[in-house]
């Protein structure tokens, strides 16, 4: 690939570092999208979740432009949490006002954790919402019992009248994809360390479904996982003989098929992007700490053209 741009369309920033975001320009990532999720413990006032969703929707925005990479994210009510039914209730009062802010991509990430009544109820609920707004749903597939919980998320979305085509199915593994493919919905893979999927596994099933559908992802977050999960799996896949249309589309161009259906990601963002000044700040805040000399750049300077893979 002569130029190496990639998007990672579900990656927890908010639980990772300014190295991270670094790291991630340096790569080729130009875009990410962070889905709303639980944070390692429940939440248990409606007042938390709001504050989470506005950091989301605003300073990690902020945070990542000033490292050079444009930041979307998807606004719902996660699986986990949805089984504090107080909580859960005065979340999904709130959902509505955040999906229509700008940056918002899709509503998720929604499903299934352990295939409760509760959970089925705000995952219909959510699946509703998105249709009234015409936005693409993210769906969180359970780590257990998955290949019930994968085939039982599509079955109520196609219930509640959604587009196949509007519903990224994530966390995908060797079990779940075919009938995800062949029932028309896209196919996310979350490269994540142990728990999920590998890339080289990842560049196998490359290998027998090629590339239409299939989006990769990092999902790194605040445990054991790797935000550089969607480069190192193209130039895996590449020097694996996997070829660079099929690469470009499952690390790059199909998220952005998908996520664009939102009308709040497009190309222009980045191939025309703002300047990098951390002289900027965010509600009066800002990256820098300690007198740190802020880095100011001109549009698209110096983060491109040294990003070649060998």
């Amino acid at each position: 690939m002569s130029r190496e741009m990639y998007i990672d369309p579900h990656a927890h920033m908010i639980s990772r570092t300014t190295d991270d975001y670094e790291a991630m320009a340096a790569a080729g990532v130009v875009a990410v999208i962070e889905p709303a999720f639980w944070v390692g413990q429940p939440r248990t006032f409606v007042g938390t979740y709001v504050d989470y969703l506005s950091s989301i929707v605003g300073w990690e925005r902020f945070r990542a432009g000033q490292f050079g990479i444009r930041h979307y994210c998807t606004i719902g009510l996660n699986s986990k949490e949805a089984n504090n039914e107080e909580l859960a209730e005065g979340v999904m009062e709130w959902l509505p006002r955040f999906a229509l802010k700008e940056g918002v991509v899709a509503i998720g990430e929604i499903g299934y954790d352990e295939q409760t009544p509760l959970e089925d109820r705000y995952f219909r609920a959510q699946i509703a919402l998105a249709v009234e707004l015409d936005l693409p749903v993210m769906v969180h597939t359970p780590h257990r019992d998955k290949k019930r919980g994968t085939s039982r998320s599509m079955d109520v979305c196609e219930e509640m009248g959604i587009d196949p085509s509007k519903v990224v199915i994530d966390h995908n593994n060797e079990e779940t994809v075919a009938e995800v493919l062949q029932r028309g919905f896209w196919a996310g893979f979350s490269i994540y360390p142990s728990t999920k999927m590998g890339n080289r596994r990842m560049v196998e099933l490359l290998k027998l479904y090629g590339g239409e559908r299939i989006i990769v992802d990092s999902a790194c977050d605040w445990g054991i996982s790797d935000s550089l999960g969607v480069p190192k799996t193209a130039r895996l896949a590449l020097e694996s003989g996997i070829a660079e249309e099929t690469v470009r589309a499952v690390c790059y161009g199909n998220a952005l098929a998908a996520y664009g259906q939102s009308g709040q990601i497009a190309e222009a963002d980045w191939l025309d992007p703002p300047a990098i000044d951390q002289r900027t700040l965010f509600e009066g805040n800002s990256v820098l700490r300690g007198g740190r000399e802020p880095v100011i750049e001109a549009p698209g300077a110096a983060r491109r053209g040294k990003l070649e893979i060998e």
